[in-house]
């Protein structure tokens, strides 16, 4: 069912109590008031992704000698696996300081096996080592910003209805602060119901547990490897 912002909002100052749904109407500058704190609240789950319920996939190419690759709006990665020929190769993360603060040939060019992520305006910066020989196919899993609306946008084609009424009490709760007026007590708690599971179906947690030989070096490629096997590493 259709949902657009202008509903969205005239919802939120009803509920907050700001307006009355017997006796008045919702103003125009009430509307525009209200879909800037809207959009603020949007922006503010870019940052704090454990609101972002929802996840996207990226096709993209690496490109041969190139290390950085600036995706637009991308918050988080979880996964990326290049592809060559028919076959799916997974990348390994490494830390900032591992990946920027360590020692490392630059002049080498061949399977891309490492990669570091960190956000930048608008989205944010990919490396990979070691710098692609080739272009390589790539897909990578991970959490997009969330896009301002708009009035008169249909809500129901961008999110879920569970979404849309998460995104009302919120707005509620922001309605009331910006007029001084005390939340609800119901739409606190409705507020805080959303915040709760929505928190607890995002990002969930890979705990599974691998098992490292204290006797495999690993981290580190030496030039052998690198020059005759192109960075693969043989079955531990």
């Amino acid at each position: 069912m259709p949902y657009n912002t202008n509903e969205l909002i005239s919802d939120a100052y009803y509920a907050s109590g700001v307006v009355s749904r017997e006796f008045e109407t919702v103003s125009g500058g009430q509307v525009a008031d209200g879909l800037k704190w809207l959009n603020n609240i949007i922006t503010e789950k870019n940052v704090d992704d454990g609101m972002l319920p929802f996840e996207d996939t990226i096709e993209m190419n690496f490109v041969a000698n190139q290390e950085k690759y600036f995706i637009e709006g991308l918050l988080a990665i979880d996964t990326i696996v290049f592809y060559l020929q028919s076959v799916r190769y997974a990348m390994r993360f490494q830390d900032r300081n591992r990946y920027f603060g360590t020692s490392r040939a630059e002049n080498i060019s061949t399977l891309p096996f490492e990669w570091y992520f960190e956000r930048a305006f608008g989205g944010g910066n990919l490396y990979v080592y070691f710098k692609p020989d080739q272009n390589y196919p790539v897909l990578i899993k991970g959490s997009m910003m969330l896009p301002p609306v708009t009035l008169f946008q249909d809500l129901s084609l961008t999110y879920e209805q569970f979404y849309t009424t998460y995104l009302k009490w919120a707005l509620v709760d922001r309605i009331c602060s910006e007029y001084n007026f005390t939340t609800p007590p119901n739409a606190l708690r409705q507020l805080g119901k959303y915040e709760a599971f929505i928190s607890s179906k995002s990002k969930t947690l890979d705990l599974t547990v691998e098992r490292t030989s204290t006797l495999q070096k690993r981290g580190s490629y030496n030039y052998a490897q690198i020059n005759i096997g192109r960075g693969f590493m043989p079955p531990s």
